[in-house]
């Protein structure tokens, strides 16, 4: 049974972690409420793009003018994961979730037969798939010392998944990360970039779709200046996603700690109050005791 000054210093060492936790918390929600606004601020434009890219592609159909990263090479033997996941951990399970999602996918193309390949961005899921997956991680980019995540920083992921596409590294890029629905929810999500889908359009968009455009230069040119700027702007807003779940699981994450350091202490504050009148009520008794012994 640990003793009284051993029950003080641990209630005193939860404490000092709950006012951490809670600070965390705070931190967490301030910095919630931006990337959340910049993360919905994303989507009109991506989901827009998607659906002029969705236009010109329909235009061009099968065309010999149109670009290899929207056609593909014709092979699907060799595919590429970018996972993005968070730099930092204490958010639940927010960064496990993405790496569970992308390491089951990396399995069903093992089984498959396919090559398989890997850059992982964000320290997190680099160390959780490289304990299993260490061989087929090509590259890791480190986004520690970024404070706020930038377009340009999405650029030159996009920018190198290109240039290894136009090595002939891989056939199929998919890109795998976590979707912001709100603060307890955020949902692993997987998006192929290259070749490039052509994007689902929402009932509200078909007048536009339907719509009949005339394009100067040719389609085939158009596209291949969209397309490689349209992978950078879904790197971009998975990048984003990726930053709101962070804050909202942290901010859970906390919360949930702060709660548990405040139960525990409470169960070892009535330990330590047990123990201390246990302790007081035998030394009156012996104090007791030896008074009627005299």
């Amino acid at each position: 049974m640990p003793s009284l000054k051993d029950l003080k210093n641990r209630i005193a060492s939860v404490k000092a972690t709950q006012k951490i936790t809670k600070a965390m918390k705070m931190v967490a929600a301030a910095k919630l409420r931006r990337a959340q606004e910049a993360a919905e601020a994303a989507r009109p434009y991506s989901q827009r793009m998607a659906i002029v890219l969705a236009n010109i592609a329909e235009a061009v159909g099968t065309d010999d003018s149109a670009p290899r990263l929207m056609t593909g090479n014709g092979r699907d033997q060799t595919h590429l994961l970018v996972v993005c996941t968070a730099e930092r951990g204490l958010c639940g399970g927010f960064n496990s979730q993405i790496a569970r999602f992308a390491r089951d996918h990396v399995r069903k193309l093992l089984a498959e037969g396919k090559t398989v390949k890997i850059i992982c961005v964000g320290k997190k899921g680099f160390d959780i798939l490289r304990r299993e997956f260490a061989s087929l991680i090509v590259d890791r980019i480190d986004l520690r010392e970024v404070k706020r995540v930038g377009f340009e920083n999405a650029d030159q992921i996009g920018k190198k998944v290109i240039g290894l596409f136009e090595k002939g590294e891989f056939d199929v890029c998919t890109l795998f990360y976590s979707e912001f629905k709100s603060v307890i929810s955020q949902v692993p999500t997987a998006l192929q970039l290259i070749p490039a889908a052509a994007p689902a359009v929402a009932k509200s968009d078909e007048v536009s779709a339907a719509a009949i455009y005339e394009y100067e230069p040719d389609a085939g040119e158009i596209l291949s200046d969209l397309i490689p700027r349209n992978i950078s702007v879904q790197v971009f807003r998975a990048l984003l996603e990726n930053v709101a779940g962070e804050m909202g699981a942290k901010m859970s994450a906390m919360d949930n700690a702060t709660r548990n350091a405040g139960e525990m202490i409470n169960k070892l504050t009535l330990s330590y109050n047990r123990q201390r009148q246990a302790q007081i009520t035998k030394e009156l008794i012996e104090i007791i005791s030896g008074a009627e012994a005299l």
